[in-house]
C-alpha cells in the first residue's frame, strides 16, 4: 500500500489506508494541534528517527478501568506503602526517565527530543499529564499520557526498582476510575496484560473515544 505523506495542512487521512501493522502517514509536525487532532482520531505519533511516523494500529490494545486486575501480591506490594504516587509533581523528570530508562528487548528509546519538547508543551497547555512513583523521596518509577476527556492515552512508563510503574498505574487507575472510560495502551506488553489490557478492534476504540474525548 502506498504511504501517505503528510504536508503543512492540519490533515490525516482515513484509517481505512493504515497498512495492516497500523502505519497510516508520514512527515508533518508535532505541533500541538496536530497531536491533538491525532489522538481525537485514534493515530499517535511513533518513530525514532524523521520523518514522523503516524500509527493507527487495529486491533488496539486497552483497558477498561473496571477490568483493572491487581493480584496479590500487587495488593500486598500497595498496602506496605513503600511508594508514594502522585500526579504531575514531575513531568519532566518522568519523561527523560521514560526516555533514558534501558527496557528488555530495546535497543534505544522512541522518544526523541522533540518528542520531548512537544509534550512539555502539551503538558503546560493542561493536556498531557504524569503519575509519579516515589520511595524515599526518590523518584523510582511513573507515567505518562495525554487525558482528553475521558481518555487517557498512555505513552510510557518506566520503573527503577520492582513494581514501581506498576505500582503508579493501579493507583492512577483507581484513583481515576470515575473520570475514565478507556486507557488506550496502544500496542500489547506482557506488562499490561498482567493488568487486565485486552485488544478491541479499531472501529470499537474510534466509537468509544468520539464519545468520550
Amino acid at each position: 500500500m502506498p504511504h501517505y505523506y503528510l504536508n503543512n495542512e492540519l490533515f490525516f487521512p482515513p484509517l481505512s489506508m493504515a497498512e495492516p501493522d497500523g502505519l497510516l502517514a508520514i512527515g508533518g509536525d508535532l505541533m500541538e494541534e496536530r497531536l491533538l487532532l491525532a489522538y481525537r482520531s485514534g493515530i499517535f505519533p511513533w518513530y525514532n528517527r524523521r520523518p514522523i511516523l503516524w500509527w493507527s494500529p487495529d486491533p488496539r490494545f486497552v483497558l477498561f478501568p473496571d477490568e483493572l486486575k491487581v493480584s496479590h501480591s500487587m495488593k500486598q506490594v500497595l498496602r506496605k506503602g513503600d511508594f508514594r504516587i502522585s500526579v504531575n509533581e514531575d513531568f519532566s523528570a518522568v519523561i527523560n526517565n521514560c526516555r533514558t530508562v534501558p527496557r528488555e528487548g530495546q535497543a534505544g528509546t522512541w522518544i526523541t527530543r522533540d518528542m520531548i519538547d512537544a509534550y512539555k508543551r502539551l503538558h503546560r497547555a493542561g493536556y498531557a499529564m504524569s503519575v509519579e512513583c516515589w520511595q524515599e523521596d526518590k523518584l523510582v518509577g511513573g507515567l505518562y499520557g495525554l487525558k482528553l476527556g475521558k481518555c487517557f492515552f498512555g505513552e510510557s512508563m518506566f520503573s527503577l526498582v520492582s513494581n514501581a510503574s506498576k505500582a503508579a498505574f493501579i493507583t492512577f487507575v483507581k484513583q481515576y476510575r470515575e473520570e475514565l472510560a478507556i486507557v488506550d495502551c496502544q500496542v500489547h506488553t506482557h506488562h499490561l496484560a498482567s493488568l487486565g489490557a485486552r485488544f478491541i478492534s479499531r472501529v470499537s476504540f474510534l466509537n468509544i473515544i468520539q464519545r468520550n474525548v
